[in-house]
C-alpha cells in the first residue's frame, strides 16, 4: 500500500518548518546514516524564494551535518535550485536518469 510506505518513510525523518516570525516559509525533511545528513525534501513557498531563506537553511544543514561529515541531496536535473545548492558548496557527485546526486563535505573547524 502506497500510503503505508509513505507513513513509514516519513516517520523515520526529522522534519522542520522554516519560519520567519509567525509566517511559515516552507519545510525541510532530513534523514541520516553513519556518514551523512540527507536533505530528502526542501520546499519554500514561492513568496519566500530569492530572499536568502534557502541559503540560510543550507548553511544550517551544513552545520548540522558536521558531526557526520557529509551533507547530501538528490535534485531533478531540471530544478533551478541546483544553482543554489552549488553556491552553497554542494557538488555533483553522480547522476541517475533525471537526477543529480550532490554532496558537501562538512567538518568542524
Amino acid at each position: 500500500m502506497v500510503s503505508a510506505g509513505f507513513d513509514v518513510a516519513w516517520a523515520g525523518r526529522e522534519n522542520w518548518l522554516i519560519c520567519e516570525g509567525d509566517a511559515v516559509m516552507g519545510f525541510v525533511s532530513l534523514s541520516r546514516d553513519s556518514r551523512a545528513l540527507y536533505i530528502r525534501e526542501l520546499h519554500l513557498l514561492e513568496a519566500f524564494r530569492g530572499r536568502g531563506a534557502g541559503s540560510w537553511v543550507l548553511a544550517q544543514m551544513a552545520l548540522k551535518a558536521q558531526a557526520l561529515g557529509l551533507l547530501r541531496l538528490t535534485v531533478f536535473k531540471t530544478n533551478p535550485a541546483r544553482r543554489l545548492y552549488q553556491r552553497s558548496g554542494l557538488s555533483v557527485v553522480g547522476e541517475e536518469d533525471c537526477f543529480w546526486r550532490m554532496e558537501r563535505v562538512c567538518r568542524s573547524s
